[in-house]
């Protein structure tokens, strides 16, 4: 267990939050939220011992293995799955003292350390590492490419399947999602939810902490506080605790203006000095409750387009790709006024190549792009952060736009981005991510478009930014068309969905859960078609017949331990949804009235049994999972 007590924390002279106690127990999914700047990263910094509590203690049982995702990926020459292996350590140090017994020709130390590779799964360990990394979207043949080859993303991608590579106690995920596509985002979700140890989990993306998470900490007006149930439930809480202490505050208002009155009146007579001396000791003795309110200082909309054309814009039998490399093919696409579409597909199928054609950004390899005379186009790309004058202010950006407008005008619109006083005139240079992608947005808005391309907007934006996104975007008058891994804005904004995949664009008839199925299923095609564990081994003269056959032999050899690992992870799923109706039961602060004594007690014995067998479900999943592991 996790143990805050009276936790104070400061950066500088500002306390990030104070008095924060509660407690995290073994293998519960944590959830952190809070704006950016609360203090979630410290908070996770205090648990991996880089910052101490200014005041107040934390605590936990000695020896836990805590794993994070690192932020820097040294630029070595190892291959992706070596550094993904390295996030075993207890694995790397077996291997290297079995090398040294072996070159010391130490017969009995070398068995004793095979057992213990074998006891920590040590030789179903490139498996594992293989699976995350095919999880989190790399090919077969990027296993082997050195780290120094891949991109700032994907190295990020490798980090985080290194942290997950490790047998953790305790795993601290910060933004995972942030260089993740949704087929990845997905997997990881499902990896989080079956995953055993403690995970304390900081995320702005809605549908993922509803999914996983069984508690939420918010750290809001310098508390953090704990709550029982997944994101929806600790809003619905945190509305109703804000309804009340508003209650509470102007009951409270009343009675010191009733006071107050009392002693304007009477303090002069003599007669009643002494009772107004009474009241206003009163006054002093009293605990203010402060006003209620929501941390969001977000306001923006889109103004209505000044022309809206029909259609806006016409793709006609385009191949889109680069140099001599086509990714889609004769791609057709008539985006009409007030279309709204999201895009999906897989990791380099083509989306942001698309949405870069639509853009202008990108022309297509063959075909015709018709826009409309009237067309507006307003294009976000997490590239555009790099195109910001770093030596320039948020203002500045807005005059070059907007010559003509008065500075009041511009610092009332940059306003409602959170962009106030001096900060509209500092220079963007020391802005963090999140910072830059408020201004360019504003800068989107500011300029009235008609067809929004948007891919990937809520990268680095908290929670609060991404209501405030999502609700400007939902009365947006204009066409849409958006890529992003953030499920619940898909939801909300778009009403059709195109397939971008196998060289193609199509209509996908479903929404997002039959999208999981139908990315569920070509995974498991691509592992049937991937040649199996073991046959790298065969004789090449074996005809694809014969393979088909040893494979289909393998399945069946394998059967009763996939049909183990099935029965087990239905079995968790199932406790898993029953333990998070009971959650979100006890999330209701009617269930606490003295009236419901008996049904509360209920609950919490009912919760207790659902508890207890999800952990040995859990334990029967790994258990079934290692037997298959060792099977193959």
């Amino acid at each position: 267990m996790l143990n805050f007590k009276n936790i104070s924390l400061r950066r500088g002279v500002r306390v990030l939050f104070s008095e924060a106690s509660f407690v995290i127990h073994k293998g519960q999914k944590v959830g952190v939220t809070g704006a950016n700047g609360a203090g979630k990263s410290s908070l996770f910094a205090m648990v991996r011992g880089q910052l101490h509590a200014d005041e107040g203690d934390f605590s936990m049982p000695p020896r836990l293995e805590v794993a994070h995702v690192a932020q820097e990926t040294p630029a070595v020459n190892s291959t992706a799955l070596d550094y993904v292996l390295d996030g075993d350590q207890e694995l790397r140090r077996l291997q290297a003292q079995t090398l040294q017994a072996e070159l010391e020709n130490d017969g009995l130390k070398q068995a004793e350390l095979h057992a213990a590779l074998d006891l920590i799964g040590g030789y179903t360990a490139v498996a594992r590492a293989a699976r995350l990394m095919n999880g989190l979207g790399f090919s077969t043949q990027q296993e082997q490419h050195p780290v120094s080859a891949f991109s700032g993303g994907w190295r990020m991608r490798l980090n985080l399947a290194q942290a997950l590579m490790c047998r953790s106690d305790v795993l601290l995920l910060d933004e995972p999602t942030n260089h993740l596509d949704l087929d990845a985002v997905i997997w990881l979700q499902d990896w989080l939810c079956k995953y055993p140890g403690t995970l304390l989990l900081i995320s702005h993306d809605r549908d993922f902490l509803d999914t996983i998470c069984s508690n939420i900490v918010h750290i809001e007006q310098g508390k953090a506080e704990i709550y029982t149930g997944n994101y929806s439930a600790f809003e619905r809480m945190r509305a109703e605790k804000l309804a009340q202490q508003q209650s509470a505050f102007e009951k409270q208002q009343r009675e010191i203006t009733h006071i107050q009155s009392f002693v304007d009146r009477f303090k002069a007579q003599a007669t009643k000095a002494r009772q107004a001396q009474s009241r206003i000791k009163a006054l002093e003795r009293m605990e203010l409750i402060a006003l209620a309110h929501v941390d969001s200082p977000f306001n923006f909309s889109f103004p209505a387009p000044l022309k809206m054309p029909n259609p806006l814009l016409i793709l006609e039998k385009a191949d889109i790709g680069y140099d001599d490399k086509i990714i889609i093919n004769q791609a057709s696409l008539t985006i009409a006024a007030g279309a709204r579409i999201g895009l999906l597909g897989p990791n380099g199928a083509g989306k942001s190549s698309l949405i870069k054609v639509l853009a202008g950004d990108m022309q297509p390899l063959t075909g015709t792009m018709l826009g409309a005379d009237a067309l507006k186009i307003g294009y976000f790309a997490q590239h555009q952060l790099e195109q910001l004058r770093l030596d320039e202010s948020p203002l500045w950006h807005l005059q070059k736009i907007d010559p003509q407008a008065t500075e009041k005008d511009l610092r009332n619109f940059l306003g409602g981005f959170d962009f106030q006083g001096d900060k509209v005139k500092e220079a963007v240079k020391p802005f963090s991510g999140g910072e830059k992608a408020r201004l360019v947005l504003a800068l989107l808005v500011y300029q009235n478009p008609n067809l929004l391309l948007l891919d990937e907007p809520t990268n680095h934006l908290d929670l609060e930014m991404r209501h405030a996104l999502n609700v400007a975007l939902q009365d947006f008058q204009g066409a849409l068309v958006v890529v992003s891994h953030d499920r619940h804005l898909l939801r909300t904004v778009t009403d059709q969905f195109l397939l971008v995949g196998n060289g193609k664009i199509q209509p996908f008839d479903g929404d997002l859960d039959d999208y999981r199925s139908w990315m569920s299923e070509q995974r498991n095609q691509t592992l049937t078609q991937n040649t199996p564990p073991g046959s790298e081994e065969l004789d090449a003269g074996v005809s694809r017949k014969d393979q088909r056959k040893q494979e289909a032999e393998r399945r069946q050899r394998l059967k009763p331990w996939l049909d183990a690992v099935k029965k087990a992870e239905l079995q968790v799923d199932h406790y898993h949804q029953l333990q998070q109706k009971l959650e979100q039961q006890l999330a209701d602060p009617e269930i606490y009235a003295d009236t419901a004594k008996a049904q509360l007690k209920q609950l919490l014995e009912q919760k207790n049994k659902i508890d207890k067998a999800l952990e040995e479900s859990e334990e029967l999943w790994m258990q079934a999972e290692h037997a298959l592991e060792g099977a193959e």
